[in-house]
């Protein structure tokens, strides 16, 4: 499918209608599932994920709004799809009621088929967004009321404890520990438990940009400051006004970008390029770092004085290997949020499976388990994660394959891998999207979203 397309239901009585705007909805790279009546539009959404419902009000025996009001009662709003109704009989009061069910829009016939083609992409666009949201929502109820920060081990109740003291202060803060510990979202869960947490977490990673570039995102610049400045442009630090702003990666910063953000903590005032007068700002600053700024301080090559300003606040993110009984719960959150990134149902992780995820290192930490887990709700079989689906992602010799596709062997390369098994999946299935998606048992959707993330066709 295109790009923002989605799977249709089209549901009307009369097979002229159901062609000729099937045929057109198709165009538009839409996948059209097609239904005579209510009975057989049952068994379709009873067996397939769909995005939008486009449904005839007057059919014989059941109408169109029989259909809504059983999805009504029946299906949770977050999981119905946009519903249009179409109809050649329009009155106030059908139109009031499919509203009041849930339905998005209503279409009196006869209508032009571009009229339809709008409506169902801003059906698409609002189901989206409702995906989004749910997630979201999802993510948070998940956080264990931790913002984000899985886990109930020691190490991971004194990181809570301290975010949340220092959530209620302005201090600064400086969040240390190895790459893909999180520390990140030790930030976002001060911000979050903070008076500021109504306005933005502004982000910064220093490391991804250029030093040329770096001082103008952060301070900003006037037009003419430089070639290129064809107009004023704010920085970060002006944007974190009256907020947070988190600097990652610290330790990559240049000692000139040292020196003027210590200022910047010091008299609360920055320039921006070429300015020239100061501004004042009211921020506070989280500073996060894989380095050892200690030994940097000592060889000199971070500034001493900008060390102890970062460092009034001091937390460190303990490594995965050093807590790893939050592992088995952190394998499970991530199985649920890729389950629902995926459209893929995962009945469980085999008890096998959770023992050896505890004995091995992770030296990537948490963000090396979420690869894994995403991995792994992307390629299991029949809804169960169990050895031979994980471990050979691991560090294990694979399993022999059981499944439809062949095993995989270890890889360095991630993306490979996954890319590798999409391709094995869509040669098998001579390039039929559908048969890919049964072969890898996961939906058409999730394979539309791999697709699009390696542009593959």
């Amino acid at each position: 499918m295109k790009a923002g397309a989605g799977t249709l239901l089209l549901v009307d009585d009369e097979q002229k209608i159901r062609r000729s705007l099937g045929q057109a909805l198709r165009v538009e790279g839409h996948e059209v599932l097609e239904a005579a009546n209510v009975g057989e539009a049952r068994t379709v959404l009873a067996s397939r994920d769909v995005d939008v419902l486009i449904v005839d009000n007057l059919m014989p025996g059941a109408t169109g709004l029989d259909l809504i009001r059983e999805i009504a009662a029946s299906t949770p709003e977050a999981e119905r799809p946009q519903i249009l109704m179409m109809t050649a009989y329009a009155t106030v009061e059908s139109a009031l009621e499919a509203m009041k069910l849930g339905a998005l829009d209503y279409l009196q016939k006869p209508f032009e088929v571009e009229e339809l083609l709008v409506v169902v992409e801003r059906a698409l666009a609002h189901q989206r967004l409702s995906t989004q949201q749910r997630y979201l929502l999802d993510e948070q109820e998940a956080e264990f009321n931790h913002y984000g920060l899985v886990g109930r081990s020691r190490a991971m109740d004194e990181v809570n404890r301290r975010a949340r003291l220092v959530a209620q202060t302005r201090s600064t803060v400086l969040v240390t520990g190895e790459t893909g510990t999180g520390k990140e979202l030790v930030a976002r869960a001060i911000h979050a438990q903070s008076a500021e947490r109504g306005r933005p977490l502004i982000k910064v990673n220093c490391a991804a940009i250029p030093e040329t570039l770096l001082e103008s995102e952060l301070f900003g610049h006037v037009r003419g400051a430089f070639t290129g400045a064809t107009s004023n442009k704010k920085g970060r630090f002006a944007l974190a006004d009256g907020s947070t702003i988190l600097l990652d990666e610290i330790g990559t910063m240049s000692p000139m970008l040292q020196a003027k953000l210590l200022r910047v903590l010091q008299e609360r005032e920055f320039e921006p390029l070429g300015a020239e007068h100061s501004q004042q700002v009211d921020v506070r600053v989280i500073a996060a770092t894989n380095r050892d700024l200690r030994q940097m301080v000592a060889v000199g090559t971070f500034q001493e004085d900008l060390f102890y300003r970062l460092n009034v606040i001091p937390i460190e993110v303990p490594p995965l290997r050093d807590r790893s009984e939050d592992i088995p719960l952190l394998a499970e959150h991530f199985v649920r949020k890729h389950e629902q990134r995926t459209g893929k149902r995962i009945s469980g992780i085999d008890d096998g499976v959770l023992a050896e995820l505890r004995a091995y290192p992770w030296p990537g930490n948490v963000r090396e388990l979420e690869n894994l887990m995403e991995r792994a709700v992307v390629l299991s079989v029949d809804g169960l994660i169990t050895r031979e689906t994980l471990l050979p992602f691991v560090g294990q010799a694979a399993a022999p394959a059981t499944g439809s596709l062949p095993s995989l062997r270890l890889a360095s390369n991630v993306e490979w891998i996954e890319r590798e098994t999409i391709r094995r999946a869509l040669d098998r299935a001579g390039g039929v999207k559908k048969d890919a998606a049964e072969l890898m048992g996961i939906s058409q959707r999730a394979l539309s979203y791999y697709l699009s993330k390696y542009r593959l066709s």
